[in-house]
């Protein structure tokens, strides 16, 4: 769980600064978008790196499921009556809180990867098939674009960042004690204070570009 968790973070990081180079413009964010799929070419075919990657988050979420569902069943085979109802009832409260929203962001990622990568699904209508396109290539900056300025799109994109960040606001915590790395009053304070960080970083930063195309601020040229 902690593992995979940390392995989480990294791509959160990794994905939110590749988004943020849509404030540099259309030509800049689609070479990014194409670099990650010619990266290491000729050592690896077309899209073998990016491929590689996606197995790896694909292996890295069933061992982060299977770890959860574990813990989970642990927990309820551990827990008895010596707790007393305050503790019991703030304990269920926290967990049920990561699992549930656990399980929001597996849909919306779900979601999201028919949207942007697998399906590239045009949820615009007032948008033709051929405005995704520039000079004959499809374009991910036009369909994120495109994508967010529809309000329901923005807004579910929105509310699931607020899952995100308080995902990752206990989920840092949670790995940092679990690796001992709160062994000392200072580190648990070090470990609370990264978990908020990591929180508020990656929720904002993922928030800026959906709100920046709301408000005209991102554009297609």
């Amino acid at each position: 769980m902690a593992v995979t968790g940390l392995y989480f973070i990294f791509f959160v990081l990794f994905h939110m600064y590749g988004n943020l180079k849509m404030f540099a413009g259309q030509a800049a964010f689609d070479e990014y978008a194409h670099h990650l799929r010619t990266m290491f070419e000729p050592i690896l075919p077309y899209e073998g790196f990016l491929w590689l990657f996606r197995l790896s988050l694909i292996l890295a979420v069933g061992l982060h499921i299977y770890s959860a569902i574990t813990l989970w069943a642990r927990a309820n085979a551990a827990r008895g009556v010596k707790y007393s109802a305050k503790s019991t009832v703030q304990r269920s409260l926290s967990s049920q809180w990561m699992r549930w929203g656990g399980l929001a962001l597996l849909f919306f990622i779900i979601w999201h990867l028919i949207h942007f990568t697998i399906g590239k699904v045009n949820v615009n209508s007032g948008v033709s098939q051929g405005e995704l396109h520039v000079d004959g290539a499809f374009s991910p900056f036009n369909l994120a674009v495109t994508a967010f300025q529809v309000p329901w799109m923005t807004v579910l994109y929105l509310i699931a960042m607020v899952f995100l960040g308080l995902h990752l606001h206990h989920g840092t915590w949670s790995a940092f004690q679990t690796l001992g790395w709160t062994n000392t009053a200072k580190s648990r304070a070090a470990a609370k204070t990264a978990g908020l960080i990591v929180a508020l970083v990656v929720a904002i930063g993922f928030s800026l570009t959906p709100i920046a195309i709301m408000l005209g601020m991102i554009t297609i040229p």
